[in-house]
């Protein structure tokens, strides 16, 4: 029982999402129809990037790009603008999860090993940055986050128009965080963070087998990028990539995150049954429709971004709102982008952080994020 019970609390949203999809079946009891309500090719893309990150990561790749740019750092200001571009910029391609779980960890090192004074004074606000960071980065591409990927591919749009619709966003987002930076980096004094250079075992070590397992990823990672933009079919693409990371590494299987897909599975299933039954689809249709933007905000606060962009795709097809809702939605409460939950993990976890602290630095700097993005909206006239 006292694993079932820890496994509903690590996995919240896809039990939501598998009591939702049984009570629709009593609904709509199963048929033929429910094999047509899944979406196989974002499932399948999916898994494929969470493979292939999956083993860029073990090999160390992204930890040795993270040594190298720290250790060309100057000051601690230096220090700050790398550890959270890293997460900015690295997040538009392997994710705002992989981002969060390679960096964060990296980051309460580097701090303590600048010294007491910046460890205490800058492992939270960093770290919010971090999140904050890789939550909108990852809103520039269809292969950013698990919502993008789906929206993209229902939406049919060009990646270049996929692109274009979130730069001005990602651009102001850019511009507070350097602001943000040259801000709070004026506090430290410290001119000299080179003991902070990591060299440790956890990066890439060139040659042998890890050479030919950075090659292999890497050419799978140019496979799901022409799968994404529909040059390769999915299906041949998700059986190359299997056979080949079996022949690499089968360990890596092991590290994709079913708990994701299969919540993905729950909520197609939910949506598909409550489209066939006319009077609930109208109802939240009329909600949502002609205020996509603020319903996918408002709802991702509750349910978290990636569930709030199922739902709401399944009653509106005004997708270039639901992208920017539900991207934009990813600020605001800790819920509101699962991803989040990993940086806050991490530093709750460390000694002597205070966690009411640390929500009270995320909630404001989230909330003035969000209501800068959101007059951004305004004025430029994303209404969807």
């Amino acid at each position: 029982m006292k694993k079932v019970i820890a496994f509903v609390k690590k996995e919240v949203v896809l039990c939501a999402a598998a009591v939702l999809a049984i009570i629709s079946a009593f609904l709509v009891p199963p048929d033929a129809a429910y094999t047509d309500y899944i979406d196989w090719r974002t499932l399948a893309i999916l898994f494929c990037l969470m493979a292939v990150m999956a083993g860029l990561r073990k090999i160390g790749v992204f930890h040795s790009i993270a040594e190298g740019l720290l250790a060309k750092a100057g000051s601690v200001r230096s220090v700050m603008m790398v550890l959270v571009m890293l997460c900015f910029f690295s997040s538009m391609i392997i994710t705002n999860d992989v981002a969060l779980i390679t960096f964060v960890p990296l980051t309460i090192t580097v701090l303590k090993m600048m010294g007491n004074e910046h460890y205490t004074g800058l492992l939270i606000p960093v770290i919010v940055m971090q999140t904050i960071a890789a939550n909108l980065g990852s809103m520039l591409t269809p292969i950013g986050n698990p919502q993008n990927l789906y929206l993209y591919g229902q939406s049919g749009m060009g990646f270049g128009s996929f692109i274009l619709l979130m730069l001005p966003y990602c651009l102001l987002s850019l511009a507070g965080l350097i602001v943000w930076i040259l801000i709070k980096g004026r506090r430290c004094t410290r001119k000299d963070p080179s003991g902070c250079v990591i060299k440790s075992s956890e990066g890439f070590t060139p040659g042998g087998k890890n050479t030919i397992r950075l090659a292999a990823y890497l050419l799978m990672f140019v496979l799901c990028l022409l799968t994404v933009v529909r040059v390769v079919p999915w299906w041949i693409v998700l059986i190359i990539i299997v056979l080949a990371v079996i022949a690499t590494d089968f360990r890596i299987l092991g590290k994709v995150d079913y708990c994701l897909l299969l919540t993905f599975a729950g909520f197609f299933i939910f949506i598909g049954n409550m489209g066939r039954i006319p009077a609930v689809h109208d109802f939240i249709a009329g909600i949502v429709a002609g205020r996509e933007v603020i319903t996918s905000v408002v709802s991702s606060q509750v349910i978290s971004n990636v569930p709030a962009a199922l739902l709401l795709s399944g009653f509106t097809d005004n997708y270039t709102g639901l992208i920017t809702g539900t991207n934009l939605g990813g600020l605001g409460t800790i819920i509101a982008s699962m991803a989040s939950l990993i940086s806050f993990k991490y530093a709750a976890a460390e000694p002597g952080v205070s966690k009411g602290k640390y929500l009270l630095h995320f909630t404001i700097a989230n909330v003035v994020f969000l209501a800068g993005l959101l007059i951004m909206w305004l004025v430029i006239g994303q209404t969807a």
